[in-house]
């Protein structure tokens, strides 16, 4: 199984960006996708997650309202839409898979390697 994350880089406060994550290896429809991300010197935590169909999905507080996350099954493909990026945003984001559908990281077999995302002030 592999995670290919990208889409990553350096902004300012107020941009967007959005995350992919390519995978490949697993039958992407079967997983549910999270995204995860761990900013340095903190515990990696939850941002969002996605059902297998696509059609439901939860986030963190902290980006609610800011970041959408998308699926397309036919590109085995997930996708995190970030706007009003704050520098506390700052971090590697990595995607994950698992047939479970949640926040808790622990219970996701599969991980990509990250991408940084840096939001300068």
């Amino acid at each position: 199984v592999q995670l290919q994350a990208s889409g990553g880089g350096l902004v300012q406060a107020g941009d967007s960006l959005k995350l992919s994550c390519a995978a490949s290896g697993l039958t992407f429809s079967s997983n549910a996708m999270g995204w995860f991300r761990q900013a340095p010197g903190k515990e990696r935590e939850f941002v969002a997650t996605i059902s297998r169909s696509g059609i439901s999905y939860y986030y963190a507080d902290s980006v609610k309202s800011r970041f959408t996350i998308s699926r397309d099954n036919s590109k085995n493909t997930v996708f995190l839409q970030m706007i009003s990026l704050k520098p506390e945003d700052t971090a590697v984001y990595y995607c994950a898979a698992d047939y479970y559908w949640g926040p808790d990281s622990k219970k996701y077999n599969y991980w990509g390697q990250g991408t940084l995302v840096t939001v300068s002030s």
